[in-house]
C-alpha cells in the first residue's frame, strides 16, 4: 500500500478547476492505453460509480471507483470529491480537494491511497514514484486543458 499527496496552484477559479478535474472522461485522456467511463446516469453524485480500463488486450484491468463524497465548492468554500476505489486487483482510495490559494488561484490537493492486490510490498517504492508521476501529469493535464 502506498499513499502520496499532489499540490498545484491553478489559475482558475474554483468551480472551472473543481469541472476539469470531476469530468471523468477526461482523465483517460491523460493515461496511455486507459479509458475511463462513469457507469452512473448523470450527474455526478455520492453513488456515481467510474471505471478506468487500462492496458491492452488480456493484460487490461479495471480500476472501479465509487465517488462516497461529492461536494462542489460554493463561492470561496473548498470542494471535496473521495473515490473509494472498489475494484478486485487496484484498490484504496482518492481525494481531490480545491480551495482557495494564492493571488486569486485555485489551489488542488490529491490524496490517495493506492494498494495493488498480489504485488509484494517491496515494490511500494517503485509503485509509489509510478503512481506520482502518472496522476501528477494527468492533475497537469487536466488543469491546463479546458
Amino acid at each position: 500500500m502506498v499513499t502520496f499527496l499532489l499540490e498545484r496552484t491553478a489559475p482558475l477559479s474554483l468551480d472551472e478547476a473543481w469541472r476539469r478535474l470531476t469530468q471523468w472522461p477526461r482523465h483517460g485522456d491523460t493515461v496511455p492505453l486507459t479509458r475511463v467511463t462513469e457507469l452512473t446516469p448523470p450527474p455526478t453524485g455520492e453513488g456515481t460509480f467510474v471505471v478506468a480500463r487500462s492496458g491492452l488486450g488480456p493484460l487490461a484491468f479495471d480500476d472501479r471507483m465509487e465517488v462516497t463524497v461529492w461536494r462542489p465548492p460554493t463561492g470561496d468554500l473548498p470542494g471535496l470529491c473521495r473515490l473509494d476505489k472498489r475494484g478486485r486487483i487496484v484498490t484504496g482510495w482518492a481525494e481531490i480537494e480545491v480551495r482557495p490559494g494564492p493571488g486569486g488561484r485555485t489551489r488542488v490537493l490529491w490524496r490517495e491511497e493506492l494498494r495493488v492486490r498480489l504485488l509484494p510490498r517491496v515494490f511500494d517504492p517503485v509503485l509509489r514514484a509510478a503512481a506520482r508521476t502518472v496522476f501528477g501529469r494527468t492533475v497537469n493535464e487536466l488543469l491546463r486543458r479546458p
